[in-house]
This record gives C-alpha cells, structure tokens and sequence, in this order.
C-alpha cells in the first residue's frame, strides 16, 4: 500500500486537486510535518512533471492540473509552514513576489509557475494581475522579499517590465532584489536587453532559474 507521501507525489503527476487535499489531511494526521510533505511529497511530484514535460511527454494542459494540485496542497500547508519557519530560523526559505504587470490580465502562466516555485518550499506571494509596478515595488519592500518575478502575455504589457527594472534603479533598489521576468513573447536576449536577471520559456526553467539566481543548487 502506497504511504501517504507517495499518494501526495502521484496526486501532483495526475493533476489531482480533489484527492491530493485528502492525501496532505491524512499525512498531517498521521503525524508527518509540513516540511517532509512539501520535501518529499510535492517537490518530487513537481519534478516527475517537469521531466516528463521537458521530454514532451506533458503539455501544458499537463502542467496547468498539476499546478491547480500543487496550490491546493500548497493551501493547506503555507500557514503550517509558516509557523514552523517562525520558530525555527534555519527553516526560512526565500520570498518572491509575482505579479503579471499592469495593462496584461492573463494570470495562466504565472499561477503554475507561482505552483511550482511553492513546491520547491520557496514563500511565494501571488499579487494577481494588472498588478502596478509601485505596488509591486512596494509589497516586496514590505516582505523583505528576495526575488520580484514578472510575467506578461501580451507583447504591449511587456515594456511595463523594463519600467519597473528603471523604477528599482530609481529608487535606488535595483541590487537589492533579482528580478525575472517571463511570457509567450519574452525572450532571453530581450530578458537581458531590459536589465532583468533571467528568463525561463516554463515553469520548470523558472524554478531551475530562480535556484541559479538564489545561489541554490
């Protein structure tokens, strides 16, 4: 019989948000902290996804349930997480704040990669969408974020990343945070054209990226 951590890590492979709850409850009860369930429940899932999909066995449709399954654990396990990292400092993992900039309302992409960088135990704060660069500037001062991550579909709405790479400088905050930025149009020449710290074309990339940018393995 499959133990709680592997129905956890095959819930995340099937896209299953409906049992994946079931399975973290069950754990959770059964006495296994929220730390081993993200490390060896969710994070190996979301990997088997990344995998598979890089070698294109998954599509996106793929990547989105697998998404939807890591916010519903990820739901259930962020306040818990939260306090364990509060009584223990050495728990405490890197904060990034995600927004799609202002203008552009296409919130796909960026919820499975706001998924995905939770799986892999990184404190994420979703701000939405048509998010301005202010606010977005302003929520990571006040969460003493490390990585601000920008997303854009629309080819108008992505000059709003530059924008907000200028506004850092003149703010004088430009060193203080790594900013990535992604999109169907954003390339990595144009990444690096604009001042960003990288770009990943998925979700998978965007976790190996912001790991790269943290100096993570």
């Amino acid at each position: 019989m499959a133990s709680n951590l592997d129905q956890i890590c095959q819930a995340v492979v099937e896209g299953d948000d409906v049992s994946i709850v079931e399975y973290v409850q069950e754990a959770l009860q059964a006495g296994e902290s929220p730390l081993r369930i993200l490390n060896e429940g969710l994070m190996p899932g979301a990997d088997i996804v990344g995998k598979r999909f890089e070698e294109g066995e998954y599509f996106l449709p793929d990547l989105m349930l697998a998404g939807r399954a890591l916010k519903a654990a990820m739901e259930i396990l962020k306040p818990l997480l939260a306090s364990a990292a509060a009584a223990d400092p050495s728990l405490k993992k890197a904060k990034i704040v995600i927004a799609t900039v202002q203008t552009d309302i296409h919130d796909i992409g960026k919820n499975i990669v706001a998924s995905m960088l939770a799986a892999a135990g990184y404190e994420v704060i979703d701000m939405g969408v048509d998010v301005p660069l202010n606010s977005i500037i302003d929520k990571a001062e006040e969460t003493k974020a490390d990585i601000i991550a920008l997303s854009a579909l629309l080819t108008t709405s992505m000059p709003y990343m530059k924008d907000l790479i200028d506004l850092l400088k003149a703010r004088g905050l430009r060193q203080k945070y790594r900013v990535m930025v992604g999109g169907a149009s954003v390339t990595p020449e144009w990444a690096e054209s604009i001042g960003a710290d990288g770009t990943g074309r998925d979700a998978v990339e965007a976790v190996r990226l912001a790991r790269r940018l943290l100096g993570e393995n």
